[in-house]
Order: C-alpha cells, then sequence, then structure tokens
C-alpha cells in the first residue's frame, strides 16, 4: 500500500472541502477517469461512534457507501446507513464536509475513480435492525458496531502500521474519525 498525497484539485461549492488526495500511484491526472459519489454517515453517542469493522482489512470505517444513479446524497445516506448497520428513523441531517480521492482504477475502461465521500452527521432510533449486506460485503466480514471513537483510532492507526491487509480506504477513515473528534467532540 502507497501512501496518499495532498491536493486541491477539486472543490465542491456546495460543501466544504476537508481533504482530497491523490494516490500515489496515479502519475497521470490526464488519465481516463469517472466519478464516484458516497454518503459516509457519522452517528455519535456521547464517545461512541457507529462503524462497520470489516474482518478482511482489520479496520473501522463510517457506515455509507455509493450513491445510486437519480438518487439524491441524502437518499443513499439513509439507504445505505439502513442497508449496512440496520438503522433506521435518520434524522437531523447535517453536512460535515466532502472528502475525495483519486485512486487507481484497474477495471477496464478507466485508469482512475474520482472518489467523493459526502459526510453528514445524523441521528437515528437507538434499535438496529438487521443489516442487509451486499454478498462481498458478507464476503470481507462486515458487521456494525458501536464502538468507543478513540480505540477505533487507535486500532485503525494500528492496522495502517502493522497490517498487509488494510484497504485503500483505512486513510480516508481514520482522518475522517481525528476530524470527528477534533471538531464534534472537543
Amino acid at each position: 500500500m502507497t501512501l496518499l498525497c495532498e491536493s486541491r484539485l477539486y472543490k465542491d461549492p456546495f460543501m466544504r472541502l476537508l481533504k482530497s488526495t491523490i494516490h500515489t500511484d496515479i502519475s497521470d491526472m490526464s488519465a481516463k477517469s469517472f466519478t464516484r459519489k458516497a454518503t459516509r454517515a457519522i452517528v455519535l453517542n456521547g464517545d461512541n461512534i457507529l462503524l462497520l469493522y470489516t474482518k478482511r482489512y482489520h479496520d473501522y470505517s463510517l457506515p455509507g457507501g455509493g450513491v445510486d444513479e437519480g438518487e439524491s446524497i441524502t437518499a443513499g445516506l439513509i439507504r445505505e446507513l439502513k442497508e449496512e448497520t440496520g438503522a433506521h428513523n435518520v434524522q437531523n441531517i447535517e453536512e460535515f464536509g466532502l472528502y475525495e480521492e483519486y485512486r487507481p482504477w484497474h477495471k477496464p475502461g478507466f485508469d482512475i475513480v474520482h472518489m467523493q465521500s459526502y459526510c453528514y452527521v445524523c441521528t437515528i432510533d437507538d434499535e438496529l435492525l438487521t443489516p442487509e449486506f451486499e454478498p462481498h460485503e458478507i464476503d470481507n466480514g462486515m458487521h456494525p458496531i458501536w464502538m468507543n471513537i478513540h480505540h477505533a483510532i487507535s486500532h485503525n492507526e494500528h492496522t495502517i502500521a502493522n497490517s498487509d491487509k488494510k484497504g485503500l480506504s483505512i486513510e480516508r477513515e481514520t482522518y475522517l474519525l481525528k476530524l470527528i473528534v477534533s471538531e464534534l467532540l472537543a
């Protein structure tokens, strides 16, 4: 895994830009690319946060995922949160910010994916229903968990430093968790 470098190539005029990164394997920004919009949910209960643990990558991440064609960002947030955690009655949705990344794409037709992760703070009912995971999420050993945010950060930092299993998103997720602590829990 290579580290990401910071950039400021893109600025969404409607949401504050938290960070922009370009994967170090990308040497030609004019290569064929596409944009993938995604959502990330920030659900807090004191110092505890609703996260997804993924066994394959040994990491914690914010619930969320890709926004479907014709779907609004907030509708995608509500759908993804329900599918991945069983959360329902999502309310009090407030913008937190946009994290964008340019990553290598290894499937035919494109060389780069421009990932835009729209992050929102929201509330949910206390009880979580049964998640509706996709087959690859089940195969990866994904499950929702309420976790102390400080422990999640420490765990992800340990994985970054010591694991060859880590996925591409762990740097983003750890950055977002630290920002959540400094801005929402301080």
